[in-house]
């Protein structure tokens, strides 16, 4: 069943639209990491740790989860809390600049989120997302989750 969702445009991000792409901006930006992130290789040495095997980053599969387990069908994402919206009600009332271009860009983040999220399980996986900061905060939380599920035979 394909997403039916009409996509969210986000605009460009460029001066003549108001916004500013300094060499600071482009430094600032190019820090930012969209794999091997501390919450991800926490989570992933956890895992590991409980003796489970997994893949990272799998093209194969939609939206390349941070890991993924295809014998059991898991996949699972660490979301950037910024990046993916969270608490994002409150938060976008906080945005302050360019709000033009983030709060699109945001939303169209999380929409493509839910649009992974369906193409898996289309596929039959399971999908897990975690925030950053719940990995952060309440690691052992999280790897549970995936133990129970592992254990009680949910992939089946």
């Amino acid at each position: 069943m394909p997403y039916s969702e009409a996509k969210i445009k986000v605009p460009r991000f460029e001066e003549s639209a108001g916004f500013y792409t300094t060499k600071k901006r482009s430094k600032i930006m190019s820090k930012i990491r969209s794999k091997n992130t501390k919450p991800e290789m926490r989570f992933r040495k956890a895992l590991w740790n409980e003796g489970v095997r997994y893949r990272v980053n799998n093209k194969q599969l939609p939206g390349r989860p941070d890991v993924s387990i295809k014998k059991y069908k898991i996949a699972v994402f660490i979301d950037g809390d910024f990046w993916h919206g969270y608490n994002w009600i409150e938060r976008k009332a906080t945005l302050k600049s360019n709000r033009k271009f983030w709060i699109p860009k945001i939303e169209r983040n999380m929409q493509r989120d839910r649009e992974v999220n369906q193409q898996l399980e289309n596929l039959g996986f399971t999908v897990f997302r975690f925030w950053e900061s719940e990995v952060k905060t309440n690691l052992k939380t999280c790897i549970n989750d995936v133990m129970v599920f592992l254990q009680t035979g949910g992939y089946n």
